[in-house]
C-alpha cells in the first residue's frame, strides 16, 4: 500500500510540475536551444507525465527504466515526433562514438553511415566482427525506441558492372538487416534495399572516393512516415 501511495504521489507531483512549466520559456530538453514553442512545452509536459506513468506501470525494481522510457514516449506525444527522434539521435551518438559510423540528422530521419571498412571486406558479403559490434549498439537503441523503422540501404563504388554492383549492394544490405532481426528487432520494422553504384557521395575516380562510396546506410524513420 505504501509503495502504491508513494508512486501515486510521485505521479501527481510530476504532472503538477509539468503544468507549472507550461507557461515558461524553456530550452528544448534534447538540443539545449531556448524555445517558447508549444511543442517544447508539450514535450516537457508529456515527458514528465510519461515518466510518472512509466513509474506506475513498472515493477518496483524497474521503475527507473520505466520512467526513462515513459518520458521519451510522453515527450513524443506531447511535443511531436521530432522530440522522440531527438532522444534517439542523442543515444545513437553516444553509443556509436569512435566507431567510425557517422550519425546525421535529416528532418525527422536519422542516417547512420557505415563505411565498408566497418562492415565488409572488398567484394565480400560476410559481416565483420567489428560490424556486429556496431550493429549491437544500434540494436540496443532500436529496442528501446520501438516506434521507429530501420531502412537499410547498400551502396557500392563504380568498379565492376552495374548488375554486379546492384546485386552486391542488395546482399550486403540484406545481411545487415538480417543481423538486426536475429538480435530480436522486429522484422516488421526492418527493410533492406540495394542501390548499387547510384548516389555516390564522393568521386569514383580516386581510391579514397571509391572507399567512401562503398557503404551501408541505416535510415531511421518515425513509424507512419
Amino acid at each position: 500500500m505504501l509503495v502504491k501511495l508513494n508512486a501515486s504521489l510521485l505521479c501527481s507531483s510530476l504532472i503538477g510540475s509539468a503544468l507549472l512549466l507550461s507557461g515558461c520559456q524553456l530550452p528544448n530538453p534534447y538540443t539545449g536551444e531556448s524555445e517558447n514553442a508549444k511543442a517544447t512545452n508539450g514535450a516537457i509536459i508529456g515527458g514528465l507525465s510519461g515518466a510518472a506513468i512509466g513509474v506506475l506501470s513498472s515493477s518496483k525494481s524497474d521503475r527507473g527504466k520505466g520512467a526513462l522510457i515513459g518520458a521519451a514516449s510522453g515527450a513524443a506525444l506531447g511535443g511531436g515526433i521530432g522530440y522522440y527522434m531527438d532522444v534517439q539521435e542523442a543515444e545513437l551518438r553516444k553509443q556509436l562514438k569512435s566507431t567510425g559510423v557517422s550519425v546525421t540528422r535529416n528532418g525527422d530521419n536519422i542516417v547512420l553511415n557505415m563505411p565498408n571498412e566497418v562492415t565488409f571486406a572488398v567484394d565480400q558479403t560476410v559481416l565483420s566482427s567489428r560490424a556486429k559490434s556496431v550493429l549491437n549498439s544500434v540494436v540496443l537503441v532500436a529496442k528501446e525506441y520501438d516506434d521507429t523503422r530501420l531502412n537499410v540501404i547498400g551502396y557500392t563504388d563504380s568498379s565492376g558492372s552495374d548488375s554486379y554492383n546492384l546485386r552486391l549492394s542488395q546482399v550486403r544490405a540484406s545481411e545487415v538487416a538480417q543481423y538486426m532481426t536475429s538480435q530480436k528487432v522486429s522484422g516488421s520494422r526492418v527493410s533492406s534495399t540495394g542501390m548499387g553504384e547510384s548516389s555516390p557521395i564522393a568521386s569514383n575516380s580516386t581510391e579514397q572516393g571509391r572507399s567512401q562510396n562503398r557503404r551501408v546506410e541505416i535510415v531511421l524513420t518515425p513509424m507512419g512516415k
